[in-house]
């Protein structure tokens, strides 16, 4: 006799029914959270109300990081997103409420399949472009310049975003005069926070069609950016957070970038910047004070003491290695908040090692089908910085 039939000797067949309903549901609830510390995303065949599955995946990244903000479970967590374009209606809040994350154990997310993964191609990379309303405020306070969006909002440590396309906001950046409409592509404002990864990632944005204004702004420790491209945006990553400390930028390209490549706002001078190539930009480095970062994000504003002001020495000094600089306006300025109020300063609180600085322009590989598209061409001397989106030598 099978367990069907002695279910039905003892409960009759209505009761069968209803038992053989419930451990259905009951396994694949089971199943559900077997999986739950893995979610996948596709955004053609996807759907928000499923149980985010291989076989049942979500569609957009939003719903994806409610379901980890409301986890309570333990141990890692990865997000995976498989090719295609989605569409980031509105900010992706990654907010947990009941679990936390370690160095070892860490929020991941993902690209399907990865730049070193050999049937990769630039083609496959999950791409985001935000559509989301601007709105007239930035993270809860009035905005005087017009309003301002978040990508990602990481309210949380030990996060890694590695692999995605990740495109700007397609407004008017500057509509009337002192209007500053902005897209902050990955946003961490906590100043409490640790270990932010971002890496193989591609930025891009173009002034007219979808301006992109900073691609990472982030606060607190750790933040650590690699093997990125940075592409036609105002500034590529600002480290926010004065006296801060561990943070790197090493293995990037920044082309085009019309604003400044790096921006740091009195973070501690074992900042590790190396094997980057910036071309084709406005300011390679960026200067801001600790102080008037704070009044910034105070939503004050405004010049505050301006590091021109500043004798080189009484400035953090910080150390570029075996970096390509080339056909940019300037080495270093100052800045200040949205509006940038850039001011050329004295280059001498960086010392510059194994790194060849040419006002000659770096030809970059222009074919798409192949893999190393925006990157610098193949046996040029830029090529031997490592830079781009390869942790491992290309073949």
């Amino acid at each position: 006799m099978n367990r069907r039939q002695a279910l039905g000797t003892l409960l009759g067949s209505s009761a069968v029914t209803s038992a053989l309903r419930v451990e259905g549901l009951l396994a694949q609830e089971t199943s559900v959270r077997a999986t739950a510390d893995t979610i996948y995303l596709n955004p053609a065949g996807g759907a928000d109300t499923n149980s985010g599955a291989k076989d049942a995946p979500l569609r957009t990244l939003a719903e994806a990081a409610r379901r980890v903000n409301q986890n309570d479970g333990t141990g890692a967590v990865t997000i995976i997103l498989s090719e295609g374009i989605y569409a980031v209606g509105e900010t992706t809040l990654i907010k947990p409420e009941r679990r936390s994350f370690s160095k070892a154990q860490r929020l991941t997310i993902r690209a399907e399949v990865l730049p070193d993964d050999p049937d990769w191609n630039i083609g496959r990379m999950p791409t985001l472009i935000h559509t989301m309303p601007l709105p007239p405020t930035w993270n809860g306070r009035p905005d005087p310049l017009g309003g301002a969006a978040n990508g990602m909002l990481i309210e949380t440590s030990h996060v890694t975003v590695q692999g995605l396309k990740i495109l700007g906001l397609p407004v008017v950046e500057s509509p009337k005069p002192g209007l500053i409409r902005r897209l902050y592509g990955i946003c961490r404002l906590r100043r409490d926070l640790e270990d932010l990864e971002v890496g193989q990632c591609l930025f891009a944005g173009d002034e007219v069609t979808n301006p992109n204004h900073v691609s990472i702004i982030a606060n607190g420790n750790g933040v650590n950016v690699h093997h990125c491209i940075f592409r036609g945006m105002k500034i590529s990553i600002v480290f926010w957070t004065g006296g801060s400390s561990g943070h790197t930028m090493r293995n990037c390209i920044c082309d085009g970038v019309y604003g400044s490549g790096v921006w740091t706002a009195g973070i501690k001078d074992d900042f590790e910047y190396r094997n980057n190539v910036i071309m084709n930009g406005n300011y390679v480095w960026t200067y801001q004070g600790g102080a008037s970062a704070l009044a910034d994000a105070g939503g004050r504003g405004g010049r505050q003491a301006a590091p021109t002001a500043a004798k080189s020495e009484q400035l953090i000094h910080y150390k570029i290695v075996d970096s390509y600089f080339a056909n940019n306006r300037r080495l270093t300025g100052s800045g200040t908040g949205a509006r940038l109020e850039y001011q050329d300063i004295d280059s001498s609180f960086l010392e510059i090692v194994g790194t060849k600085v040419t006002d000659q322009s770096i030809m970059l590989e222009r074919d798409q089908t192949k893999r190393n598209y925006l990157h610098p061409v193949a046996g040029s001397e830029a090529a031997t910085i490592g830079a781009g989106l390869f942790t491992k030598p290309m073949a």
